[in-house]
């Protein structure tokens, strides 16, 4: 009988000790991975209908210096709307109809690691192209939801003069994203105006721009700090 209680007790202690372990494990586990840092993701999306070309060369500088802020922990994209067929209209069509390429950018729009946004456009008499305002037409969808609420988003754009246009267009991106419920920030010190305003002229050569290259490469980093402060990494 006192063998018999002696193996319960011992077994119900192990049993304890065990379970206890288990526990100690398993919170320890939650406090590693509660330390580990997050990583999000900075998208920027070109609006230009020439593939590959200064807009898509001005959102690549602000993504290296996106990535740049915390190479281990932000991860960058840069989505050229030149590739996908967008049509404008059918922000109104029943979504039967809507049979175009804008369906296969919501899963990158609303993924919860994209935490910035950058949308980027050449200037065409003082606004934005056609294809980025079919993008934000077609963004409709997404405001049902809000699914771009409190995603860090900037505005860039890309003129044939000096003084071109640009930041009229900031102003338009600006007003779309806004309308998203999306936190917009500027350019960042020391330019920190209202976004990246880069100018071609007319070489297809916005490297040889310094001012404009350092307010793209301050957008990307002042979207990226914000975007981490969101989130928390």
């Amino acid at each position: 009988m006192s063998n018999d209680l002696t193996r319960r007790g011992f077994l119900g202690v192990t049993g304890a000790a065990v379970a206890a372990g288990a526990a100690a494990g398993a919170a320890s586990a939650q406090a590693a991975d509660a330390g580990k840092k997050k990583t999000i993701k900075i998208l920027a999306i070109s609006g230009s209908p020439r593939k590959g070309k200064t807009t898509a060369t001005a959102l690549k500088v602000c993504l290296d210096a996106a990535k740049a802020v915390d190479p281990e922990h932000v991860e960058v994209e840069l989505v050229e709307l030149a590739e996908m067929k967008i049509d404008g209209s059918l922000a109104v069509a029943p979504p039967s109809e809507q049979n175009d390429d804008f369906a296969k950018l919501i899963p990158k729009l609303t993924d919860p690691k994209v935490a910035g946004i950058i949308v980027g456009s050449p200037v065409y008499f003082g606004n934005m192209s056609s294809l980025a305002k079919a993008f934000f037409d077609r963004c409709i969808v997404l405001r049902k939801d809000f699914g771009l609420s409190n995603k860090v988003a900037g505005a860039l754009a890309v003129g044939a003069g000096r003084n071109g246009g640009q930041e009229q267009v900031l102003r338009s991106i600006h007003t779309s994203l806004m309308g998203q419920e999306m936190i917009i920030v500027g350019d960042g010190r020391p330019t920190a105006h209202w976004g990246a305003t880069l100018w071609n002229n007319w070489k297809d050569d916005i490297l040889q721009d310094e001012f404009g290259i350092s307010t793209a490469k301050n957008l990307g980093r002042r979207v990226a700090e914000v975007a981490r402060k969101v989130v928390g990494v």
